[in-house]
């Protein structure tokens, strides 16, 4: 009697903890959870969280755009407890999905919605693309490096600005060539033509390219490969992609604010409205590790470094394109 009871105990707690279960949702965009950038940093975010706190996750990757509001109402529909947009492409179908189920939260990276239970989470892309610049600035031999962007929109226009802007901090004769793989979402998974467009840059002259085109970038990668040539990566830590050969990385924490905002409904302390990232949080930064450690120079290093502390202190004020265009 007393073990059947017991039995009845150990059963209703399981089924309390199943029901307790953190439900997320997670919808990466056209590039991927493999793209080793951007979705691969959210990717690893939840997964992180999944370990430490045993949510129940699912994700999709949202390779039509046509499908993105469908699949964000899916998971609505589902009860899931935190459904997170990973990319600006996300934001109309957050904006419509989440107002229509305001019991629900959302998560939303790059791109605001104004809605109590949607937490946007924002980063200072261009800080982290003026170091990467001076890094560029301060090694190129040619006077002469290249910016690669995935889809031309103002995000990665963005990304653009503050890299020349660090390049011409350090170097003012250098000249910065740019190019951009396409103007809709396939951009991020196209890198043929990231090789192609980076062969060009290279054949041209510029000795670093910096590459902010998600998938795209394994492009640009292989073509500083055939050229025996630097890249830059963006997003995750790509130093390792191709050691030797990609100078740094331009760090964006996507995997750190995306855990966040699952911890934060773990632990009931979740709010709406809008987090940043930046050089102040280490949300945003570059990359030194044991792949390319012996490519950054002490005494270049102690240069970024001061930059950085300038950039905090708000003695430079790096250019940001969402302030400029027109």
């Amino acid at each position: 009697m007393q073990k059947t009871f017991l039995s009845l105990l150990v059963f209703f707690f399981s089924l309390n903890v199943a029901q307790a279960q953190l439900k997320v949702a997670l919808v990466l965009d056209k590039g991927g959870k493999d793209d080793k950038s951007f979705n691969s940093a959210a990717f690893a975010g939840v997964n992180k969280a999944k370990k430490e706190f045993g949510i129940n996750l699912k994700y999709v990757e949202a390779m039509d755009d046509a499908a993105i509001e469908s699949t964000i109402r899916s998971f609505a529909q589902k009860k899931f407890d935190l459904i997170i947009g990973v990319g600006f492409a996300m934001a109309d179908g957050v904006q419509k999905v989440a107002a229509q189920f305001p019991q629900l939260k959302f998560a939303l990276v790059d791109a605001e919605v104004k809605l109590p239970n949607v937490q946007n989470l924002l980063f200072q892309e261009h800080e982290g693309s003026y170091l990467v610049g001076a890094i560029a600035g301060l090694t190129t031999k040619t006077n002469k490096v290249g910016f690669l962007g995935g889809m031309d929109v103002p995000l990665i226009r963005r990304f653009q600005m503050g890299y020349a802007a660090g390049v011409k901090k350090v170097n003012p004769k250098a000249v910065v060539s740019t190019n951009y793989i396409g103007v809709t979402g396939d951009a991020w998974n196209n890198p043929a033509k990231g090789k192609e467009l980076a062969l060009a840059q290279f054949n041209q002259g510029a000795d670093i390219v910096f590459g902010a085109a998600g998938a795209s970038n394994y492009g640009l990668f292989d073509a500083a490969e055939e050229k025996k040539l630097f890249a830059i990566g963006v997003d995750s830590n790509q130093n390792w992609v191709k050691p030797g050969l990609v100078l740094t990385s331009m760090l964006k924490r996507v995997d750190v604010a995306v855990y966040d905002a699952v911890k934060a409904v773990q632990e009931g302390k979740f709010v709406g409205g809008t987090r940043r990232f930046g050089l102040e949080n280490q949300g945003i930064d570059y990359a030194v590790d044991k792949y390319n450690e012996k490519l950054l120079s002490p005494e270049l290093r102690k240069k970024v470094e001061a930059l950085k502390a300038d950039i905090l202190a708000g003695k430079i004020q790096v250019p940001d394109y969402y302030k400029n265009e027109k």
